[in-house]
């Protein structure tokens, strides 16, 4: 199936929004939860979930939402998940990855990593304008959002895995985690290198001296970089 075949799958409104509540969950979802989010039935859920993974859009598997296992725990429920395949359509042909690769790779055997985050630094800021810093978590998801990295609020978490201590709704028990790299592709031939650039880039965006700061803390299947509120610029 070629990929414009599969982005035309989208063009059913109730498939769409059935893909994008799956999507956004980062999680398995099964059909009752998303008939629901949807305001379909569950069949027709169902008939448009499958047709989502037969065209490659999602993945699907089993699995019991009680939790429990052995007897008396129930059938196994159909669940679904984003595939981690890529789709795009490019009229005329463009092949803009290879040429990102094939600079990558110069870029990291010469050793430009500085000069690389250097333009990514500069091109941030040019993406911001003249717009004053971002000036909090809520103005940094919506930025991200804008720019395909599907950011998400969660718990921050200290050492050991506890939760930020300071009360439920303070920022600075709040992140800014990313389930999209748009950069993903070049990302997993040359970590250091585009990391270091995605890491500039936002910092970038986000201005200088601002409440909120970028650093790095990868997580599989996530972008690189987190978001929380700087530790300078707490009240």
């Amino acid at each position: 199936m070629e990929d414009i075949d599969v982005i035309a799958a989208l063009q059913d409104p109730v498939r769409r929004r059935l893909y994008e509540y799956v999507v956004a969950q980062d999680r398995e979802v099964g059909r009752n939860e998303a008939a629901e989010a949807a305001g379909v039935t569950r069949t027709l859920a169902a008939h448009h979930l499958d047709k989502l993974t037969e065209v490659g859009l999602l993945d699907s598997g089993s699995r019991r939402l009680t939790g429990r296992s052995g007897p008396g725990a129930g059938r196994p429920a159909k669940v679904y998940t984003r595939t981690r395949a890529e789709w795009g359509v490019s009229l005329p042909a463009r092949d803009y990855r290879t040429a990102a690769e094939l600079l990558a790779e110069a870029a990291e055997e010469a050793g430009l990593d500085a000069g690389l985050c250097a333009a990514a630094r500069r091109r941030g800021e040019e993406l911001r304008g003249s717009a004053a810093p971002c000036g909090g978590l809520e103005e940094a998801v919506e930025m991200l959002t804008a720019r395909g990295y599907e950011p998400h609020l969660e718990a921050a978490q200290g050492p050991g895995g506890a939760t930020g201590a300071t009360g439920a709704g303070d920022p600075a028990d709040r992140i800014i985690r990313m389930r999209n790299c748009p950069f993903h592709a070049v990302a997993e031939r040359f970590p250091p290198l585009v990391c270091g650039m995605n890491l500039a880039l936002m910092e970038g965006m986000l201005g200088a001296d601002g409440p909120v700061r970028a650093r790095m803390d990868a997580r599989p299947g996530q972008c690189c970089v987190v978001l929380e509120v700087s530790k300078n610029n707490e009240h």
